[in-house]
């Protein structure tokens, strides 16, 4: 499965081994493992979850700074109910590799929805 916009790239090959999905965002791109991708999938909906919970008591013009860790992950939300940027901090627990990535507006809510998607699709 290929999602390729201008902006951000989400890629799924299992014919890849080990490091089977790939999130691209402007000039830089980073592989994920399977058993990675699903908690950055899982994180991404309890941050959701915790915007959704307020966002009727948000005005529209009110800034939002959300943040959440589950390690190996570290994410944060800011921006405003309809708007929103994501900030990752990845620390890996098995000591191969650490990374970060910024998902600006509007390619955090693009590429939130279509990891949802995809990770939900291959149940």
């Amino acid at each position: 499965m290929v999602k390729d916009q201008k902006k951000w790239r989400l890629l799924k090959d299992f014919k890849k081994g080990k490091f089977c999905f790939l999130i691209g965002v402007d000039n830089w791109s980073i592989e994920l493992q399977k058993k990675e991708f699903h908690s950055l999938y899982l994180l991404l909906l309890r941050i959701n979850k915790q915007l959704l919970d307020i966002k009727n008591e948000l005005m529209d013009e009110e800034f939002i700074s959300l943040e959440l860790e589950q390690l190996p992950w570290y994410i944060e939300l800011k921006g405003k109910k309809k708007e929103w940027s994501l900030r990752f901090v990845f620390e890996s627990q098995e000591q191969t590799r650490s990374f970060e990535m910024y998902w600006p507006i509007p390619i955090a809510q693009n590429l939130f929805y279509e990891i949802k998607n995809m990770w939900e699709s291959m149940d």
